[in-house]
């Protein structure tokens, strides 16, 4: 039996991504959109301009990889979160585009939330895709959102509902915030990471919680502080990330007594950072390439919905 190949699209704020499954094989291509030198994001305007540009050179590559015959279904991700007025501007580039191939080829187009997408992307890349089929928490730490989410099957896909996370600034965006004020281009992830392997060990700052809830916006002036005060570029990156770590494990290890026995799953492109996945050895966690923002978890949302007879 021929495999059903499905493709998945994602235009998030920062990459453009497509990616292809067909229940058991994933591939992804994507690109990160140009963030100008010391800037610390873009305007959704500038990154729906972007997707609009990069899709056909995406496309046109995976035509040139004979990756496109015998599409069985195009899946996009059209919104942050699969709640009621969730909306980004950016996703209208992924959605178009997967709408208009799906007319094209005659084949179903189902849509799904990015947030919806990361998890999957993160269950599959960890060879855990059982997971999708019972609840669980997980974690969504991202440049715009660092959301713990309490999880359930929905038909062939994941409802997540947060039930914790930050009452202001991302833990991406503490990153990417320490990264610039350091030097670093945005986003700073991956040279934030690296830097602070270099930094003395140090615990971070104990982050006051509410329930599950959290603050991140005082440990910005923390770490200004530490720079203006001549703390050196290693030892600022240890504190922030070591602060967001500690935060992370503290929360988890809390909704663990109100949630016993549930796996923890970690998605986001902070979740690739490799002092938190010291701290929450425990958790599900998959290759970077999973973590962040990609189109393979709506490729795999697409899939099961083919196959397993969902609706959207």
């Amino acid at each position: 039996m021929t495999a059903k190949r499905c493709l998945g699209l994602d235009t998030s704020n920062y990459t453009t991504s497509t990616a292809l499954f067909d229940g058991a094989d994933g591939y992804q291509l994507g690109r990160l959109l140009d963030v100008e030198s010391g800037s610390l994001g873009l305007r959704q305007s500038d990154a729906l301009f972007q997707h609009v540009k990069r899709l056909p050179e995406l496309f046109d590559r995976l035509r040139s990889e004979d990756r496109l015959e015998g599409i069985a279904a195009v899946g996009a991700s059209i919104k942050p979160r699969w709640v009621e007025g969730s909306y980004m501007p950016c996703f209208l580039a992924g959605e178009t585009a997967g709408r208009i191939l799906a007319d094209t080829l005659g084949v179903p187009f189902f849509p799904c939330a990015h947030q919806q997408g990361h998890i999957a992307a993160v269950a599959w890349g960890a060879g855990r895709l059982e997971l999708l089929d019972k609840p669980l928490l997980a974690w969504h730490l991202s440049g715009g959102t660092t959301e713990l989410l309490y999880v359930e099957p929905d038909g062939t896909g994941v409802l997540p509902r947060k039930i914790g996370g930050t009452s202001d600034i991302s833990a991406g965006q503490l990153v990417d915030r320490t990264g610039v004020a350091l030097g670093l281009d945005f986003p700073a992830g991956k040279a934030l990471d690296a830097l602070s392997r270099e930094g003395k060990p140090v615990p971070g700052f104990t982050v006051k919680l509410n329930d599950l809830t959290f603050s991140l916006s005082g440990m910005e002036n923390k770490v200004k502080d530490m720079a203006a005060s001549g703390a050196s570029a290693a030892d600022v990156a240890r504190f922030a990330v070591a602060t967001v770590a500690r935060t992370i494990r503290r929360v988890t290890d809390r909704a663990l007594e109100q949630y016993p026995g549930l796996p923890v799953l970690c998605s986001g492109g902070v979740a690739s950072n490799s002092l938190l996945r010291e701290a929450l050895s425990d958790a599900v966690f998959a290759p970077p390439v999973c973590s962040a923002d990609n189109a393979l978890g709506v490729a795999v949302l697409t899939h099961r919905a083919l196959t397993m007879g969902g609706t959207r």
